[in-house]
């Protein structure tokens, strides 16, 4: 039976600019089930981003709710925010965001360190999780010693460390070749399947859309439409 993980309700979100209301998002509503790799795609400024971010627990919505897992987001301050960020949801960014002195292990760990676990359960922790991402040959290589997929690797592998209900990918093929962009998509459509996580994406890129279980497309702040993989027609690199 599909499980509903996240519950998002008649969500608007308005940015005050001086004299200026500008609508970013316009009566959201959608349910998002466990386990499910869901791509949300839509021109710049149609509203991606800000629905992506207050998926992400990084921002709030003027009105409206967004529940993940029965959990108001909204009912929760600042503290309990950064709390539910780092245990429930991993990060995976266009731009890679590793830190150049320390190598992919002590990258990954990092953050487990911070959240509280011990430095040698982190370390062991984060090798097991690069070399399920294909990076077992590199534990101990640098970012300025790994390609630009690899590098994205280990930031795939680091937001799966603490394993998240939720991974949120911006643009994760943006900064990476056709070749690298296709084996990424498939490595988090994989991760997704064998790890229940679900994915959400935020993102320009239509071949993320052949391993996407649903598509979400926004336009002018407002969903414009909800496809299943299987209803869309892809043809020539375009979508219809």
């Amino acid at each position: 039976m599909t499980e509903v993980l996240i519950e998002i309700r008649k969500v608007n979100k308005v940015f005050d600019l001086g004299k200026i209301q500008v609508h970013a998002l316009r009566d959201v509503d959608l349910d998002i089930n466990r386990g499910e790799y869901l791509s949300i795609m839509g021109p710049s400024g149609s509203g991606k981003s800000t629905l992506f971010n207050m998926i992400g627990a990084l921002d709030k919505p003027t009105s409206g709710t967004i529940k993940v897992a029965g959990v108001s987001l909204s009912d929760l301050t600042s503290r309990e925010l950064a709390y539910f960020r780092g245990k429930h949801i991993g990060y995976v960014f266009q731009q890679f965001n590793l830190l150049p002195a320390y190598n992919a292990t002590e990258n990954v760990a990092m953050p487990l360190v911070f959240s509280g676990w011990e430095q040698e359960k982190a370390l062991n922790r984060a090798q097991e999780i690069l070399k399920k991402v294909g990076l077992g040959h590199r534990l101990t290589h640098r970012p300025d010693e790994l390609s630009g997929g690899q590098q994205q690797r280990v930031a795939i592998a680091r937001a799966l460390a603490n394993e998240p209900a939720i991974v949120l990918a911006d643009e994760p093929t943006g900064n990476l070749d056709l070749h690298t962009g296709e084996e990424i998509i498939a490595l988090l459509s994989a991760l997704s399947r064998e790890m229940g996580v679900t994915i959400i994406s935020a993102t320009h890129d239509h071949k993320m859309l052949a391993t996407s279980d649903r598509i979400l497309w926004i336009k002018d702040g407002r969903k414009d439409r909800l496809e299943r993989r299987e209803d869309l027609n892809i043809k020539l690199g375009t979508v219809k």
